[in-house]
């Protein structure tokens, strides 16, 4: 690599006009057994890798990459992979409008069904699919490895960094929302607006309030894993929160952030704990840095909002069915609208990093009645479904039965409007079902089963 002109590159390549802008959603699923809820496992009869040959022999799915480990599929610019703990995670094809992101997990939904019933009918067991951010009865020993070089490096380096770097690894699900930008400028923008917004999404989509089996008195156990996981690669970048702040600042910041590991002729190499600074500058056991390191990198960093050749928000918990393409709705409609985008702009302005942390750290708990500047959070998060109302009607995007994408956000709206969350859903159900591992199973099939 050159100078540090070089190091911007994969964003400054990545700026696109408007008429291009496309959405990415990425959803992650838990697996448990229809007949114990035991965690579907990797291998067997039952397991992970079952479900992908045969979305790969019944729905035209292809192996991506070896398949000795199997780790990926893909499809029409659509991925499948693997996360450390067996959660499926679907990463969608990039889609000019909701109404396809919506078709295309819908598609991928009855696939999963299918193959699902397939392997229940053949062994009396198939895998369940679930919508939450944290695993609901699994404890770490329940749970296996998946066999990804990647996925070794970090199960040796990440506990070294916070107590909860394996439980985000192999027990967390989230959905994640990906957008393009125009510019720095635009990119700066939504990446600050992301940011200061973060907290909020994080507590509207509040989908984990059990941990092992039983309620452990919070709305998000996902949210709080990421209180402790390695501080160098996450949390709100705030130098990024300033009006100045340009793709030379998040570089500065990505290159103080610890590595991973860099590849070398299809090998993984371990590299944990030295900067990218220093690997730029005295390289490494002989290697050298190049952009395929940089970018390599750049995806080993998991702040709420990550700038890559996308923008991509992280920090929202997996959701139910009817609330899975909310997250990407919410941010279509500020991000993609001049108009939202401004007055989002506006609402956030004074908003600072330090009570920007403190709701972050109080969020796991209340999610929307967690105070900030005196009130309840969840009246911001409605003025966010505000903007991001008029934005979506702004866009003027017509499905097949000729609703615009604003009814992506309607079930979010009438959850936020009470103050009221996914995890609320999944409690008020597991009390009225009893309570106990009957209770849960019970609310787990009711309310977040895919």
């Amino acid at each position: 690599m050159g100078g540090f002109e070089d190091l911007l590159e994969p964003f400054v390549l990545a700026c696109k006009p408007t008429s291009q802008f496309r959405i990415g959603a990425e959803a992650e699923k838990i697996g448990l057994s229809s007949a114990t809820f035991s965690p579907v496992p990797y291998e067997g009869s039952r397991g992970v890798v079952r479900v992908m040959h045969e979305l790969v022999a019944r729905h035209g799915w292809a192996v991506q990459g070896d398949d000795h480990p199997l780790l990926a599929l893909e499809k029409d610019n659509a991925s499948v992979t693997l996360e450390p703990g067996s959660q499926l995670e679907l990463s969608g094809a990039p889609l000019s409008d909701l109404h396809a992101v919506s078709a295309q997990i819908e598609e991928h939904r009855k696939e999963l069904a299918d193959v699902s019933a397939l392997i229940e009918s053949e062994t009396g067991e198939g895998p369940l699919w679930f919508g939450l951010g944290f695993h609901p009865t699994a404890k770490q020993a329940d749970l296996g490895w998946v066999p990804k070089p990647r996925y070794g490096i970090m199960r040796e380096y990440l506990p070294t960094r916070g107590a909860h770097g394996l439980d985000m690894m192999r027990r967390t699900a989230t959905v994640q929302a990906n957008f393009d930008y125009e510019n720095e400028e635009n990119a700066m923008r939504t990446l600050r607006v992301g940011l200061k917004t973060a907290p909020f999404f994080t507590a509207m989509f509040a989908c984990s309030p059990f941990y092992e089996g039983e309620p452990f008195g919070g709305k998000s156990y996902r949210a709080k894993v990421w209180l402790d996981v390695d501080p160098d690669r996450q949390g709100l970048l705030p130098r990024m929160l300033g009006p100045d702040a340009g793709f030379r600042d998040y570089v500065e910041w990505a290159l103080d952030a610890p590595m991973f590991l860099i590849l070398r002729e299809g090998k993984v190499v371990a590299n944990t704990g030295q900067t990218f600074r220093a690997f730029l500058k005295d390289g490494f056991s002989g290697h050298r840095a190049t952009m395929d390191d940089w970018v390599t990198h750049l995806n080993t960093l998991f702040p709420e909002v990550r700038l890559k050749r996308t923008l991509e928000v992280r920090g929202g918990d997996s959701q139910p069915h009817d609330l899975v393409v909310a997250p990407a709705a919410l941010y279509t409609g500020i991000f993609y609208d001049e108009q939202a985008l401004a007055e989002v702009e506006r609402l956030v302005e004074s908003f600072g990093f330090d009570e920007l942390a403190a709701l972050r750290r109080e969020v796991h708990m209340g999610a929307l009645h967690s105070p900030f500047r005196g009130r309840p959070a969840g009246e911001v998060a409605q003025k966010l479904i505000d903007a991001a109302r008029g934005g979506l009607s702004r866009r003027a995007r017509k499905g097949p039965s000729g609703q615009d994408e604003t009814v992506f956000l309607r079930p979010l709206a009438e959850r936020v409007e009470k103050l009221r969350t996914p995890a609320d859903d999944l409690l008020d159900a597991w009390s009225a079902h009893g309570k106990g591992q009957a209770g849960l199973r019970a609310a787990l099939m009711e309310v977040a089963r895919i």
